[in-house]
């Protein structure tokens, strides 16, 4: 495994901030984790695993110790009780594996295309959007146990599945380190269409859509709030939604939906677990006075989703704090929701 020193991270971010790391290296096999785990014990480093760069902002001072990029490559797929099981490295990309079990006539993932950033991410912050969650999917994660040092199976209930969180995230952040992923899908499955953008997308049709074509409606939706990746555009360059949709009582909400509608807005929410209600942050931001294309500097709202906060061109990771900041407190000075932040803070 080549190990290289002073690699600049900013390019293998979708944000396009941040300084370099001490140590860099990339992991295509499982003994090239251990090697690179070992690499970075035997010198007091500290280790962190990088999949796509799509949910990360770097310090710009950079990272002091070894960052190693997982490439395991690899799909296998097999049938087993009515559904197929995938069987998908780490290191493969995220969007071409939904592509791939779509062209399979696989349901359950459809929704999630368009989505930036590696397999091994998405069970780490219980990847979802547009009606669907890879929880829903997921039958097993194959992981390296730092704490031990061997490689283990956690079945799903063991993940600690949640809104946008997982053990990997929370509990037992930084003890594993993802090395393949299991997904169950169902074969010829009927497509998600539940969710609000879905339903206006598909209102004229009559027959349900395909996978494909629910697939596409997605990117296509995507694309439009500068979600989709797409080179060149500037409201692209981003980690995605910036903040988590709140989740709060009933009671609380209602509290709230009534201050709003006195002032003449109507608060969106929806249902959530144990009779809470998530509340889009979008609409959060927006009514909070930050419109979209609102800037600070180089970093910015996008002009096509208030949830993105992007890099104009040029921004720091200085300046994507500044932004956040006066996002979350415009937020929390209107309605007294603290925003709280998606990606993974680097270096800081």
């Amino acid at each position: 495994m080549d190990i290289r020193e002073h690699v600049p991270l900013a390019p293998l971010t979708t944000l396009g901030v941040g300084g370099p790391a001490r140590y860099f290296a990339e992991a295509a096999t499982e003994q090239d984790v251990r090697d690179g785990v070992e690499f970075a014990r035997s010198r007091g480093l500290p280790l962190f695993i990088l999949g796509g760069g799509s949910n990360l902002l770097v310090a710009d001072d950079g990272f002091s110790g070894l960052v190693l990029k997982i490439a395991i490559r690899g799909i296998d797929d097999s049938a087993a009780s009515g559904r197929r099981i995938f069987d998908v490295g780490a290191g493969e990309d995220w969007d071409s594996f939904v592509a791939l079990a779509v062209a399979r006539d696989c349901a359950g993932i459809e929704c999630l295309s368009g989505i930036p950033g590696t397999v091994g991410g998405t069970p780490v912050q219980n990847v979802g959007a547009y009606g669907q969650e890879v929880s829903e999917t997921i039958e097993d994660v194959r992981a390296l146990d730092l704490n031990t040092s061997q490689i283990r199976e956690l079945c799903n209930p063991a993940c600690g599945f949640t809104y946008r969180a997982s053990i990997f995230n929370t509990t037992e952040r930084g003890r594993f380190i993802i090395l393949r992923v299991r997904y169950s899908l169902k074969p010829a499955g009927e497509t998600t269409t539940t969710y609000r953008d879905l339903k206006t997308f598909f209102a004229d049709r009559v027959t349900p859509p395909t996978l494909a074509e629910t697939r596409q409606a997605v990117r296509q939706i995507r694309r439009a709030k500068a979600m989709l990746i797409v080179p060149g555009d500037e409201d692209c360059r981003s980690a995605g939604s910036f903040f988590k949709n709140p989740i709060v009582s009933r009671e609380h909400f209602l509290a709230l939906q009534t201050v709003a509608r006195a002032r003449g807005e109507e608060m969106p929410g929806y249902p959530s677990n144990d009779d809470n209600v998530k509340i889009p942050a979008a609409w959060l931001v927006e009514h909070a006075g930050l419109a979209r294309g609102y800037a600070l500097g180089p970093a910015a709202i996008s002009r096509k989703h208030a949830l993105a906060i992007v890099n104009r061109g040029g921004a720091r990771a200085s300046d994507i704090l500044a932004l956040m900041d006066q996002i979350q407190s415009a937020v929390a000075g209107r309605f007294g929701i603290e925003l709280r932040p998606e990606p993974v803070f680097l270096g800081f």
